[in-house]
């Protein structure tokens, strides 16, 4: 049996998240349903990061296990093909060691979330951004975006769905970037809090339309409660950049 490490792309939007559900298309259904369509062998494959509904992946790193020896070039060709119309892509593949996980192992995620600050809506990049009708200050976003990095409590910044065993998380970057009328959040750390992404983009976007404050933001933090800090951000906007290990 051998180990195998891909690195999928994805359009989230019609999906209902990377995991398999019974109540609709997952990715990992996908996938699975591919590679047992190119090897005839039912494999289970295992993410890096469990996307919610609507969340894209750029690149998205997972494992699976496989008895039938293959050639890459095939595996990549051959299951992209038996993916068909779903927007879903095999990137590439490689041999690992059969210890390895994609989500256990990782040492750094990086998230993207995008924001379009003008009046007129989207076109070409609908569902792949959050609009906001009003021009944002990224000088603000950026001065407060500061105060969640380091190690902290992101009780504020979780789903009260949230069913990680502790709400202690370490940002190591957080960064917003203007590119014309997009500012882009991006975001690392080992590993996130169910939602917390997003509320923070939802928070900071408070922010640039300064309607919050930097010491808003700090408030928001110490007082580890969902209520204290911004909205959560719609899930079309996110992306899943990149996964190191």
């Amino acid at each position: 049996m051998q180990r195998y490490q891909i690195k999928v792309e994805y359009d989230g939007t019609n999906f209902v998240g990377w995991q398999y559900q019974k109540n609709g298309l997952s990715i990992q259904e996908i996938l699975q349903r591919a590679i047992f369509q190119f090897s005839r062998e039912k494999v289970t494959v295992t993410g890096a990061g469990r996307t919610d509904a609507g969340v894209h992946a750029i690149g998205q790193i997972a494992h699976f296990d496989l008895k039938k020896k293959i050639k890459k070039k095939n595996f990549i060709l051959g299951v992209n093909q038996y993916i068909g119309n779903n927007p879903v892509t095999v990137l590439n593949i490689k041999k690992v060691n059969n210890e390895f996980h994609s989500r256990f192992d990782a040492k750094e995620r990086t998230y993207l979330y995008k924001i379009l600050d003008r009046r007129s809506p989207p076109a070409i990049q609908n569902k792949k951004i959050w609009h906001v009708k009003k021009k944002l200050d990224e000088k603000l976003m950026k001065k407060a975006a500061k105060v969640l990095e380091g190690k902290h409590d992101f009780t504020s910044f979780r789903s009260t769905e949230c069913q990680a065993k502790s709400p202690v998380k370490t940002i190591n970057s957080l960064k917003i970037i203007r590119k014309s009328s997009e500012i882009e959040i991006w975001i690392k750390a080992k590993s996130f809090l169910h939602n917390q992404v997003r509320i923070i983009a939802g928070t900071l976007m408070m922010v640039g339309k300064a309607k919050w404050k930097k010491k808003d933001v700090e408030n928001a933090l110490k007082a580890k409660k969902r209520g204290a800090a911004g909205q959560t951000a719609p899930a079309y906007g996110l992306f899943l950049f990149s996964v190191k290990y």
